[in-house]
């Protein structure tokens, strides 16, 4: 059975609020899991199946199997550090042979944190308050290598997103306690991401589909597609006339004098930004 994710609003500051519960944000993909008489299935926030990816999912330490449905995030934690790799994450969710699963299985296994529970037992329990439903959880679900309950920590975000700052984790999220569980996105659950920053310089742009080439101690480091205003836009352009060197069939390259400030989650192994945000121009 699947039921719609609640989804986050964004907030750019940590706070603190006696009214909100503050947790960790995991970083790997939303999962939804179901089980159903005894019969687990796995989905994504879009619906994609992927009960076939993540096998050691299978077996959830719940009191009651007949009839659940928890809301959570899957991860890889590296055994050696303890940090989350999302990219050995997304390994592990694009693959479809089943010897290559059974082997990630075995060598890179994956970790369901749990955070909320919308059925258990036959009732539907998205209308009781977070709080409520948090208690059930806790309650229900137990915990071994591969299933957890998410840390709650009641109003003090500011702490938390310190100790994330500290460990170099994604960021927190801050839920109302008295929220209904619904379907969409909602003002009542909000992240804060724990962003890094870079200064790059902008090597060239993408013909077709917006994007400026960022390039980082004189190599790329990917693609600027985000959180760009249309004034910046309009005055890059009118600089990018005077500057171009070369172009081909997809991209316009530039003498690279342009630089500019950018936000992202982390580098990835291959020295790439990874989901990179304008932030201003650098003069």
């Amino acid at each position: 059975m699947f039921l719609s994710p609640m989804l986050l609003t964004k907030r750019e500051t940590p706070f603190s609020d006696s009214r909100y519960l503050f947790e960790p944000k995991i970083d790997g993909h939303r999962l939804i899991l179901s089980i159903q008489d005894g019969s687990v299935r796995l989905y994504t926030r879009h619906r994609t199946e992927v009960t076939k990816q993540y096998p050691e999912l299978h077996d959830a330490p719940i009191a009651d199997t007949t009839d659940v449905v928890l809301d959570g995030e899957v991860a890889y934690v590296d055994p050696e550090t303890g940090a989350i790799d999302f990219e050995t994450m997304m390994e592990r969710f694009h693959l479809r042979k089943a010897e290559k699963i059974q082997r990630a299985m075995n060598l890179k296994p994956v970790h369901f944190f749990a955070f909320d529970i919308l059925r258990y037992c036959g009732e539907d329990l998205r209308g009781k308050p977070l709080t409520n439903r948090k208690e059930i959880l806790n309650g229900v679900l137990g915990s071994n290598e591969h299933f957890s309950a998410v840390l709650s920590v009641p109003g003090d975000g500011e702490s938390l997103f310190q100790v994330v700052v500290d460990r170099d984790l994604e960021g927190i999220v801050a839920k109302r306690m008295d929220s209904v569980y619904v379907g969409k996105r909602d003002e009542r659950w909000i992240k804060v991401i724990n962003y890094t920053y870079a200064d790059v310089v902008i090597s060239g742009y993408r013909k077709g589909d917006f994007g400026w080439l960022a390039q980082f101690n004189g190599r790329p480091a990917g693609i600027i597609e985000l959180a760009v205003p249309a004034i910046h836009k309009q005055a890059f352009y009118g600089v990018a006339r005077g500057i171009k060197v070369a172009e081909d069939k997809n991209f316009v390259y530039l003498d690279p004098r342009i630089k500019a400030r950018v936000r992202f989650r982390n580098w990835t192994r291959n020295g790439m930004l990874r989901t990179p945000e304008f932030v201003d121009f650098v003069v």
